[in-house]
């Protein structure tokens, strides 16, 4: 049995990985700072959370350096899986100083953690959104992001390089985890696939920006938890994509919605935002090789699931604030 803190264990991505790394047994010590970005849904996981025994919850904010170094709670821990982020391209345009103090000195706290307390594993949640408008596909870990269009993705790529500094530094074991479009039960409020199946199913209009042709590389959210778990083994300083391997279009993912909610969706076009990338597609190999990993989830499974979860939870999910 390991010892894991998880940070943003609230989240979207974090609550799903806890939930994996407690049905195996582990024992899991949950960080979050119970912000108000999609609060309602943060509350719903992690009360589901709290039903295991061998969780335990501490609310700070990673980006605040004392709270870090004297509130996680004492014993050994086996790895820091690091899901505290602030995400979302088009807001990080707006207000890009909360992404800096979450992704950039967040990270840097957490890194100090483990470099104090002789923590010897590091994983690091990243995003596809580093590699940026024009990249070639597929989308490989050894291509050049060094040239980021959003803060979001320029923050992360901030942590990436903090997290090959403590590695270089100090020995931390370091796997970076670059994730492609994720969605899934009780997913965020501000991507497309919760907005989209609400909307639809109540008769609201959704909104498509661009004319539906963007694609991207959807990836199921367990897919993504079983990934994050596999990168705790020891791999040295590694730098890894996890994505759905099949891109599908925004027209097709409102269509797979259509199909499996029976209505037909009222769609406004408005265009594309400038830090929108057109397509994303990921390389897997290294995945396959270093975690033995591959998705198992298809789009239209993945979409089953998670309308049945929003008819499952329909009474509130309906009134949820979707961007």
């Amino acid at each position: 049995m390991a010892r894991v803190l998880v940070t943003g264990c609230a989240g979207f991505i974090a609550s799903r990985t806890a939930e994996l790394l407690l049905e195996r047994g582990d024992e899991v010590v949950g960080l979050d700072d119970m912000n108000s970005a999609g609060l309602v849904l943060k509350e719903h996981r992690l009360e589901q959370l709290r039903t295991h025994t061998d969780f335990e919850f501490v609310q700070l904010d990673v980006s605040d350096k004392d709270a870090v170094a004297n509130r996680v709670p004492s014993g050994a821990f086996d790895g820091v899986i690091n899901l505290a982020a602030r995400a979302g391209v088009r807001a990080s345009v707006e207000d890009p100083w909360p992404y800096v103090d979450v992704n950039v000195t967040g990270t840097l706290n957490l890194l100090e953690l483990c470099r104090e307390r002789g923590i010897p594993k590091f994983v690091l949640s990243s995003t596809s959104s580093l590699y940026g408008k024009g990249a070639p596909v597929p989308f490989r870990e050894d291509q050049d992001t060094n040239r980021p269009i959003s803060p979001y993705a320029a923050t992360k790529k901030a942590a990436e390089a903090l997290t090959y500094t403590w590695h270089a530094l100090h020995g931390l074991d370091v796997t970076v985890l670059r994730y492609f479009t994720v969605y899934g039960p009780a997913g965020r409020p501000d991507m497309a696939t919760l907005p989209f199946i609400q909307r639809i199913r109540e008769g609201r209009p959704i909104t498509v920006y661009g004319d539906g042709s963007m694609s991207r590389d959807f990836t199921y959210v367990d897919d993504i938890a079983r990934g994050t778990i596999a990168a705790l083994r020891p791999l040295g300083y590694e730098v890894v994509n996890l994505g759905g391997d099949s891109p599908h279009t925004v027209r097709q993912l409102v269509e797979t919605i259509e199909r499996e909610v029976g209505r037909k969706a009222e769609i406004t076009y408005e265009e594309a935002h400038a830090a929108d990338v057109d397509r994303t597609m990921a390389s897997i190999e290294r995945a396959r090789t270093l975690l033995d990993w591959s998705p198992e989830i298809s789009l239209e499974e993945g979409i089953r699931r998670t309308v049945a979860w929003y008819e499952a939870n329909r009474a509130w999910a309906k009134d949820i604030p979707t961007g």
